[in-house]
């Protein structure tokens, strides 16, 4: 299974490093193995993912905007020089990826979330973080009348991460027709 992160892009503060660590911890222990962590850079939020991660035993595919393609990287990460701006590069990770966790951004989350629920991909949305996607908050689970996609919310992140885990047990295609 392929889990897409949306983070912050820049410096975030320590509640939401500790809460991301928290939820990647809880994935190792709760998520069936061979998960993928997909993020779209190194660096703000996105850094503390691949580091923590990397640490776990994940493997981490990091996509990379035209703009940064030349950041140092991990030597452990797979690094896709996708070639293309920060938005593009926002669809290839939401495209890629099985579910998507935003754990707390600005607009750049925000649109990585909106493009995972046109591409039928569940979101899970870590909230009260301090960060405008807390907004999602106050969303309903389907953004429009074609329930293409849940989005769910979660203020624990260890709740947040045996949710993902439970679909990376049970999820069954879409091209079958099945719902979450």
């Amino acid at each position: 299974m392929y889990i897409g992160f949306a983070a912050h892009s820049e410096e975030p503060g320590e509640l939401l490093v500790a809460k991301t660590k928290s939820l990647l911890e809880a994935m190792r222990s709760e998520c069936p193995s061979g998960v993928k962590v997909v993020v779209g850079g190194y660096w703000g939020l996105m850094k503390y993912v691949v580091d923590k991660a990397i640490e776990l035993g994940f493997n981490v595919i990091i996509l990379p905007p035209l703009e940064l393609e030349d950041v140092s990287f991990p030597e452990k990460a797979i690094v896709v020089k996708t070639g293309v701006s920060f938005r593009n590069r926002s669809v290839f990770l939401a495209r890629t990826v099985d579910v998507l966790v935003v754990l707390g951004g600005g607009a750049g989350c925000i649109q990585e979330l909106i493009t995972a629920y046109t591409e039928r991909k569940p979101v899970y949305v870590l909230v009260d973080t301090g960060y405008p996607t807390d907004m999602v908050k106050n969303w309903p689970t389907y953004l429009d009348s074609r329930r293409l996609a849940p989005i769910l919310k979660y203020s624990d992140p260890v709740d947040l991460a045996k949710a993902i885990c439970r679909v990376g047990e049970t999820r069954v295609s879409l091209k079958s027709g099945t719902e979450y």
